[in-house]
C-alpha cells in the first residue's frame, strides 16, 4: 500500500511538496524530509501513488550524496531514525527507509537541469527553433542523440500547482545573479558528468537530470556557501535509459516516470489541462493499476542497477 501522506502529529509540517513532506524538528539547524509514495507528472500530483517509491528515492539519493560528495557538500545529516531528535524516533515504523534529517538552507529559486542527450521538452523546442532553452544549437540533431557537450538549462522553481518553465541562462541570471548562476552551472555540470560516467559502467544512460541548491552560512563566518539539497539523481528527477539497445532517432525505453507520462498522454492528459475523466482540476488523475506496477518496476530496476555492488 502506498504512503500518500505522512502522519506525524507530534511534529510541525512546514511544507508539503509533490513528493516530500518537510517537518521542523527540535534542532533549529535541521529539517526532516519524508519521501512519500506520491508521484507527479507535468507538475500535477496523481491521486494514487507508487508503493515503496519514497524508499527507493531515499536509497538512491543517499547513494549519490555519498558518491558525489567530493564535488560539493550536500544537506544530508543522517538517515538513521535512532540518531534523529527524540520527537522523531516515535515514528520509526512509518519513517524507516524513507526519511532524512537534513541541514536547513536558503533555497536557491532555480531548478538546475543538465542535459546530456536531446529529449523531452528540449527536443520539442529544438525542432521548432534550433535552440535548447534559448541556447542556439548549430548541429543537426535527431531525437535522443547525445549532445556535443552537456548543457546547463535552468528552469523556474514553481510553487505547487504551478508549472516549472524552461528559461534561458540570461533569464536565470536575472533571478539569482550572474555570479551565483555561474557557480551553480559549473557545479551542476560536474555532478552530471561524474554521475553519467558512472551510470554507463552499470549499463545505464543518464540522459538528463535536475539538481536543486541551497545556501548556508560559510564556515568562516563571512558569506554563504553553496550546497546540494533536495534529492539527487532519482528516477523522479532524471531520465535513465538502458544502454543496451540505445538508438538515436527515436524515443527510448526508460527507467523513470516517462512510462507514466506516456500513459497519461495516451489517456488524454494535456499539460495545462489538468481536468480529465478520472480526476478533477488541481487533484490530478488516477493511475491504472498496471501503470502503478510498471512504474514501480522501472524505478526498482534503476535503483538496483545503479546501487548494487557488482
Amino acid at each position: 500500500m502506498a504512503l500518500i501522506n505522512s502522519d506525524l502529529p507530534g511534529l510541525k509540517l512546514i511544507s508539503k511538496g509533490k513528493v516530500r513532506d518537510i517537518y521542523s524538528t527540535s534542532s533549529p539547524d535541521h529539517l526532516l524530509f519524508v519521501a512519500s509514495d506520491r508521484i507527479s507528472a507535468y507538475d500535477v500530483i496523481l491521486q494514487n501513488g507508487i508503493p515503496e517509491k519514497g524508499k527507493l528515492l531515499t536509497k538512491i539519493s543517499l547513494f549519490w550524496f555519498q558518491k558525489l560528495g567530493h564535488i560539493i557538500p550536500n544537506h544530508f545529516a543522517t538517515a538513521d531514525v535512532d540518531q534523529m531528535p527524540e520527537e522523531v524516533r516515535q515514528y520509526k515504523d512509518q519513517l524507516d527507509g524513507r526519511t532524512m534529517l537534513v541541514r536547513r538552507a536558503e533555497v536557491v529559486p532555480l531548478e538546475a537541469i543538465v542535459r546530456g542527450y536531446i529529449t523531452g521538452s528540449a527536443w520539442s523546442e529544438y525542432k521548432k527553433t534550433r535552440t535548447i532553452h534559448g541556447i542556439p544549437v548549430e548541429e543537426d540533431l535527431v531525437e535522443s542523440q547525445k549532445l556535443p557537450k552537456p548543457l546547463f538549462t535552468p528552469s523556474t522553481k514553481a510553487e505547487q500547482g504551478d508549472h516549472d518553465e524552461n528559461i534561458s541562462p540570461e533569464q536565470a541570471a536575472k533571478i539569482v545573479g550572474q555570479e551565483l548562476l555561474d557557480k551553480i552551472s559549473e557545479v551542476a555540470l560536474k555532478l552530471y558528468s561524474a554521475a553519467a560516467e558512472y551510470a554507463l559502467t552499470r549499463g545505464v544512460i543518464l540522459a538528463d537530470t535536475k539538481f536543486e541548491f541551497g545556501l548556508v552560512p560559510s564556515a568562516t563566518g563571512s558569506g554563504k556557501d553553496l550546497i546540494l539539497i533536495d534529492e539527487a539523481l532519482t528516477p523522479d528527477s532524471s531520465r535513465y535509459w538502458p544502454l543496451e539497445g540505445y538508438e538515436p532517432g527515436k524515443s527510448q525505453p526508460s527507467f523513470d516516470k516517462q512510462y507514466l507520462r506516456d500513459w497519461l498522454v495516451g489517456a488524454g492528459f494535456r499539460k495545462g489541462l489538468e481536468s480529465g475523466p478520472p480526476g478533477k482540476e488541481g487533484e490530478g488523475w488516477q493511475i491504472e493499476q498496471k501503470v502503478v506496477e510498471g512504474t514501480q518496476a522501472r524505478y526498482q530496476e534503476a535503483v538496483d542497477l545503479l546501487t548494487k555492488e557488482l
